[in-house]
């Protein structure tokens, strides 16, 4: 019998991973404007220390909600391992506030890379390595479009979601889309540790997805960390709620990358990239509703 000349296809070696989750909130007694004492839920932020190897390399201020697919992300996103099968296992354990890493080959000159620091604009200090806007000249981003009506749709989807800042405020949260499709919708004390969490899941599907088609939104401001983040990732597309900042413009332009903000019920501005967005801006006008026809 003839043997097939193709080889048989490599399943990923997928990473170890623990299901850490901790309570997301946590009760507090406080005395409203009445004088009245009642109990509140405010976001249980905790810290947890990332090792790896056993070296300490940082803390990260966190709800918990799925701790090790944010630091699957974060080693990502700080561009400490190029790939998923890189790292063997993530083991959190919340009685000691740490996540042990354990990599298959370790990380080539570790102490060099992570012995500067920038400190970020995200909520809580967000920080990343040395060399921030090192990468940005060699990003490639693919070419995708969305609609205006899919636009819309990914703002209903967000404002309708059962989230811990209905519930207890003062979080951030950050989504995927595909299309209008959400695929996966993470809140967290910062923005930064909401976006790594999703580049985390992301290289848990099958070791890889492809950003192309995807759409990124966040409730925060985008600075350029979450810009360039958003790239590393390979989503051309971006929305929030908020604002932008100077930086995260002057980035968003040179990569050529769709920042859409101030995105709420019908209203939005493109800061960059507006030739990815399809407009219909008749979707934009509320149209009174047509009265039934008198027998």
């Amino acid at each position: 019998m003839k043997r097939s000349s193709h080889p048989a296809s490599v399943v990923p070696m997928l990473p170890r991973l623990t299901q850490a989750q901790a309570p997301l909130t946590h009760s507090v007694e406080v005395v409203n404007e009445l004088g009245e004492r009642e109990q509140v839920q405010i976001p249980a932020e905790r810290p947890l220390t990332i090792y790896v190897d056993k070296r300490e390399l940082v803390t990260l201020m966190t709800l918990g909600a799925q701790p090790e697919l944010l630091v699957l992300g974060y080693l990502r996103n700080q561009r400490l391992v190029q790939s998923v099968q890189d790292i063997e296992s993530i083991t959190v354990d919340w009685e000691v506030h740490a996540a042990a890493v354990k990599t298959r080959h370790g990380i080539a000159r570790i102490e060099e890379r992570t012995a500067s620091k920038v400190v970020t604009t995200g909520c809580g200090q967000g920080s990343v390595f040395g060399g921030l806007m090192d990468e940005v000249d060699r990003i490639d981003l693919p070419a995708a479009q969305l609609t205006q009506a899919q636009l819309y749709g990914i703002v209903n989807a967000i404002r309708i979601k059962e989230s811990t800042y209905k519930s207890a405020g003062s979080v951030h949260g950050c989504a995927l889309f595909c299309g209008e499709e959400l695929l996966i919708f993470v809140e967290d004390v910062g923005r930064h540790n909401a976006i790594d969490t999703i580049a985390g899941w992301m290289w848990m599907q099958a070791g890889e997805m492809a950003g192309s088609d995807k759409v990124f939104y966040t409730t925060g401001r985008l600075t350029s960390e979450m810009v360039i983040k958003s790239a590393q990732m390979g989503v051309p597309i971006v929305v929030s709620r908020s604002g932008m900042t100077q930086m995260g413009h002057a980035v968003a332009q040179q990569l050529g990358l769709c920042a859409i903000g101030r995105a709420t019920n019908r209203r939005f501005v493109c800061y960059s990239g507006a030739d990815r967005l399809l407009l219909q801006p008749e979707l934009a006008v509320a149209h009174p509703a047509v009265p039934a026809a008198v027998g």
